[in-house]
């Protein structure tokens, strides 16, 4: 999931852009990029690949030589942006966050049309570019986006700079957040509210589904109302989102400690204290601590300055070395202790059962009890970059290798009162090598986001597309 911000002010805002897009580097770590109107209300584009370095130290340098009052940014999970480009209504910059499914297709159509495509990557098509092309097929730039998004299968959430001011549409579903802030002088808007408090925005509206704002000098327009099909991602509360950030008013880390409360509440084992796999599994943790009365400690600590999180790299191999390297195990505090080790969620496992769950074995645990924070995951993500393929899953190497090949219809294996259920928990603890496994159930993560279970997109869990439905 790529993070996206943007920044109307009457002075200069580049500070503040930087600033306000790298709060959002939690989301990605291919590239960085800002857009900004320069004195000549032409928009200029800056992209990094930020692959083996934080935003922070691409761009940092030199800002105070560039003077500007509107500007957009992005940490991007695969494509370089922002882009620019000259367009029948003038020139502007874009940036995405979100997933196309039939991109291809899409491109095919519009190259059959004489658009050429140049922004390749890797030799794909750039999905921003893509969403660019077709807003150019518009009558104007309001009537491009939803034009749009009549045509594309997924999820794109985005920003579009002109000189007179910067257009905000969340997609039609909701499930990439945007939000809306504002202090005297300057109007912003971010895929997570993070990005805010030390800048001292103030929470203006949370951008509703398929809703279009115009910010600019002149205020917070809506050019185009929303729609009532709430279907934000639940997983942004799990694992992707900050722990200070809020998503439709709901805090994720106290969403993080109500599921450590709910694992709490349905476990019996006996255990000497709590831990969570930094960062994201440390709320879960904690909620777990809070119910069962035992102490959190922190038996892996991460070593913040040089690595980020290992689950966004498109490359297994830089997967593992991130996954390696970042996490310190605190031999002192594992050392004959029963541990109740919290996890946001168990994807492929490779990292947990190779890394985690070896360095405590290593200092000298005497008991690991797995604990993730979700069900298990069945389905690859189909609205954003995140899982991406069934085979890869660990739930699905358990069915894989219990059925003796893959098969379509797991609706057996979907319910955690099921016994085919239980047989693929244990194969995956028993793969893992823990003490035990137990995942979170599905109504309860839902009863500890707080939201109805229809305004959720719960995808990867469920395999239900609502928008087949």
């Amino acid at each position: 999931m790529s993070g996206l911000f943007g920044i109307v002010s009457n002075n200069n805002c580049i500070s503040n852009l930087y600033y306000g897009t790298d709060y959002h580097s939690h989301l990605g770590t291919e590239y960085g990029g800002i857009a900004f109107i320069d004195e000549n209300d032409m928009p200029v584009k800056k992209i990094r690949d930020i692959g083996n370095s934080q935003f922070k130290t691409k761009f940092y340098e030199g800002s105070d030589k560039i003077q500007s009052n509107l500007g957009i940014g992005v940490i991007s999970d695969k494509d370089p942006q922002p882009l620019s480009l000259k367009s029948k209504f003038g020139p502007f910059a874009i940036c995405c966050a979100g997933l196309v499914t039939n991109k291809d297709e899409l491109a095919e159509t519009l190259i059959k049309k004489g658009i050429p495509f140049s922004e390749l990557d890797r030799g794909e098509i750039n999905t921003t570019e893509l969403i660019a092309h077709l807003i150019n097929q518009g009558n104007s730039i309001t009537d491009g986006i939803e034009k749009m998004y009549d045509k594309i299968k997924g999820s794109i959430s985005l920003l579009l700079l002109t000189k007179e001011g910067i257009y905000c549409s969340r997609d039609r579903y909701g499930v990439t957040p945007l939000v809306i802030g504002s202090k005297v002088d300057e109007v912003a808007v971010a895929s997570e509210t993070c990005s805010f408090n030390n800048m001292g925005f103030k929470i203006k509206k949370f951008v509703e589904p398929g809703e279009t704002v115009f910010i600019s000098h002149k205020g917070i327009e809506e050019v185009k109302n929303g729609n009532n099909c709430n279907k934000i991602c639940a997983f942004l509360w799990i694992y992707t989102g900050f722990p200070a950030s809020t998503y439709e008013g709901i805090n994720v880390e106290e969403v993080r400690e109500n599921c450590g409360r709910s694992l709490a509440r349905r476990d019996n084992v006996k255990i000497d204290l709590v831990a969570g796999v930094p960062d994201s599994g440390i709320g879960h943790a904690i909620g777990y601590a809070m119910e069962s009365g035992k102490p959190f400690r922190r038996v892996l600590v991460k070593y913040t300055p040089g690595y980020g999180r290992s689950y966004t790299p498109l490359s297994q191999e830089i997967r593992d070395h991130v996954a390696l390297m970042k996490l310190i195990a605190n031999e002192d505090i594992i050392k004959d202790n029963r541990i109740i080790l919290c996890e946001d969620s168990i994807v492929r496992g490779t990292q947990l059962k190779n890394f985690t769950i070896t360095k405590l074995k290593d200092a000298g645990a005497k008991e690991i009890h797995i604990r993730p924070a979700c069900p298990p995951l069945m389905f690859p993500c189909i609205y954003n970059l995140s899982t991406r393929s069934i085979k890869e899953l660990a739930a699905r190497k358990a069915i894989r290798a219990l059925e003796g090949k893959d098969i379509e219809d797991v609706s057996k294996y979907l319910n955690h009162k099921s016994e085919s259920y239980k047989k693929m928990i244990d194969w995956i603890n028993e793969d893992l090598g823990a003490t035990s496994l137990r995942y979170q159930r599905l109504d309860d993560m839902v009863k500890a986001i707080g939201l109805p279970k229809e305004k959720l997109c719960l995808y990867c869990w469920t395999g239900n597309d609502f928008q087949k439905s």
